[in-house]
C-alpha cells in the first residue's frame, strides 16, 4: 500500500513537471509572447533545469531540443521508477529491454502532450465563453491558434458558435486511442 502511494505522488509531481517542460516547448514553438504571468510562470517553474541544457544542447530549426530532450529523459527514469516500485525485474532483463523502455517513455510523453493540448483547448475554449476579457486569454488564444487553425478552415461556424475545438478533441482522443495506444503496446512487448 505504501509502494502504490509513492507510485502515485512520484507520477504526479513529476507529470506536472512534464506538462510544464512540454508547456514552455510548446510556447516557444507557437512563438507565444512571454510577457503575461502564465507564460512567465512556466518558465520560472523549469528555467533551472533548461537554462543549463541551452548550453549543451542547442537548438534545432527553431525547436528547443533541451527542452524536450530533458522531458523525454525524465519520463524515462519516471518508468524505470514506477516499474522498479513495482518490482520489475531488470537484472533478469538485461539491457534488451532498454528500447522498449525509451519507446515506451516516448509514447507517454506523446499521450501526456496530447492531453496538454487538449487542456490548452478546453480552457480556451470555457474562457471564451465564461469571460473573454481575461488577462489569460490573449495567452490561450495564442496556444490553442495553430491548433485550432487546419478545423477552422474546413468547419465554419454555426449560428455564430465555432465547432473548431469539438473536432480537435474527437481528433486528439483518435490519436490516442489508436497510434499511441498501438505504440505502447509495441513497446510493452518489447519489455
Amino acid at each position: 500500500m505504501l509502494n502504490q502511494a509513492l507510485q502515485f505522488v512520484l507520477q504526479n509531481l513529476v507529470n506536472l513537471f512534464l506538462i510544464a517542460l512540454l508547456l514552455r516547448f510548446y510556447m516557444q514553438w507557437a512563438r507565444v509572447p512571454f510577457r503575461n504571468p502564465f507564460a512567465q510562470f512556466v518558465v520560472k517553474l523549469t528555467d533551472f533545469a533548461v537554462r543549463p541544457l541551452r548550453r549543451v544542447i542547442p537548438g534545432l530549426f527553431g525547436v528547443d531540443m533541451g527542452t524536450l530532450l530533458l522531458a523525454l529523459a525524465l519520463e524515462f527514469v519516471l518508468l524505470l521508477a514506477l516499474f522498479g516500485l513495482d518490482g520489475y525485474p531488470f537484472a533478469a532483463a538485461g539491457s534488451k529491454v532498454l528500447p522498449g523502455f525509451v519507446l515506451l517513455a516516448a509514447v507517454r510523453l506523446s499521450s501526456l502532450a496530447v492531453y496538454t493540448l487538449i487542456g490548452l483547448v478546453v480552457v480556451m475554449a470555457v474562457l471564451s465563453m465564461v469571460n473573454p476579457l481575461s488577462p489569460l486569454m490573449p495567452v490561450f488564444a495564442a496556444l490553442a491558434a495553430p491548433l485550432l487553425r487546419p478545423f477552422r478552415r474546413l468547419i465554419a461556424p454555426v449560428a455564430n458558435f465555432d465547432l473548431s475545438p469539438l473536432v480537435f478533441l474527437l481528433v486528439c482522443q483518435l490519436v490516442i486511442m489508436l497510434p499511441l495506444a498501438w505504440l505502447e503496446r509495441v513497446a510493452r512487448s518489447m519489455m
